[in-house]
């Protein structure tokens, strides 16, 4: 039953997520609002991290086999992606490099951020 609660918590956090992608005109999904809110709500105590832990780890748990299906739909385009195949690892490797570069450039913000004004890390 403890379960079940969590994961009611959770399902409403998508819910709400669901409204304000509905309400909001951003080109910005449901998903992204759900984590924003879910973070939130977690930071200021809102929802205690014991009210959805088990649950989120059961979901972290099964995650690879929400995967099947897209991985089954990427399988049955086979022949279509083959014609786009050296666009698709051009765009994955230049996409990759800047994803890289830039979380390694907000790290290093936020470790300088952290440092002490003497030099000295602490």
């Amino acid at each position: 039953m403890k379960y079940i609660k969590q994961l009611l918590i959770i399902l409403f956090v998508s819910f709400i997520a669901e409204i304000m992608e509905y309400l909001i005109p951003l080109p910005v999904s449901a998903s992204v609002y759900g984590l924003v809110l879910m973070l939130l709500g977690l930071m200021t105590g809102i929802i205690p991290l014991e009210k959805v832990e088990g649950a989120a780890d059961y979901l972290v748990g099964i995650m690879t086999l929400m995967f099947v299906p897209p991985t089954v739909g990427i399988m049955s385009a086979a022949e279509e992606l083959k014609q786009m195949g050296v666009a698709l690892v051009v765009i994955s490797v230049i996409t990759t490099l800047i994803v890289m570069v830039v979380t390694g450039k907000v790290a290093q913000f936020i470790l300088d951020k952290k440092k002490p004004k003497g030099g000295k890390e602490s």
